[in-house]
């Protein structure tokens, strides 16, 4: 039950303080330094290569590659694209498990920008999560173009960014411009009408550590 409650509120990610209204910087992040790990997430409209900070944001690259060395990704989607109104060529994209509690790790505890150094400057992948700072599982965003309100503050944890988009850019814009509707309170209409399909999520670099956790959505259940 503790998971189905989690998962009930997934939906309701960046439902505060999150705005896209902020100025457009041309310079495009770039991960740095060693202890990076390299993503591939293959979707029904191209690939998307991350590089994850394994050294600047441990925990949070963790749980992303727990999700993806389990295949819990795969068979997933892209199910939101929140675009800015003044330049819709900006914003950011959403993808993971959405609500399917039968996918969700525990959560971890969050790891502000403060004390990662790693920002949502244009193609950062960070955590969604909800309105508990430590309630981040198996949901993200991608933003395009930076989104400064989302690092943390004095007076705001913020999110988790963990790493950067190195190829993509094609596909995310894609995304990104998908035709949306429905949705509710931040949410409304920023829902993908046709949600784009994670095929797969593959690590490129390492060795999988699969957690070994039962995966209850791969049971077939007889009819």
């Amino acid at each position: 039950m503790i998971f189905l409650r989690r998962a009930a509120f997934i939906l309701a990610l960046f439902a505060t303080g999150l705005t896209l209204a902020a100025p457009i910087d041309a310079r495009r992040a770039k991960p740095v330094g060693k202890g990076l790990v390299r993503v591939r997430l293959v979707t029904s409209q191209g690939p998307i290569v991350l590089a994850l900070e394994a050294r600047r944001a441990p925990a949070t690259t963790a749980n992303f590659l727990a999700y993806v060395d389990d295949h819990r990704f795969d068979g997933t989607s892209f199910y939101r694209a929140a675009r800015r109104k003044a330049d819709p060529r900006f914003g950011f994209i959403q993808g993971g498990i959405q609500t399917d509690a039968r996918r969700i790790l525990p959560p971890f505890p969050l790891e502000p920008t403060s004390k990662t150094g790693v920002l949502h400057l244009d193609g950062a992948i960070s955590m969604a999560r909800r309105a508990d700072p430590d309630s981040a599982g198996g949901n993200f965003i991608i933003t395009l173009g930076p989104i400064p309100s989302l690092d943390a503050t004095a007076t705001s944890p913020g999110y988790a960014a963990f790493g950067y988009v190195i190829s993509g850019r094609a596909t995310m814009e894609r995304i990104l411009a998908a035709p949306t509707g429905g949705g509710t309170d931040s949410m409304r209409g920023q829902m993908i009408i046709h949600p784009i399909r994670l095929i797969r999520a593959e690590r490129l670099d390492g060795v999988p550590k699969p957690t070994g956790q039962v995966k209850p959505w791969l049971i077939k259940v007889p009819r």
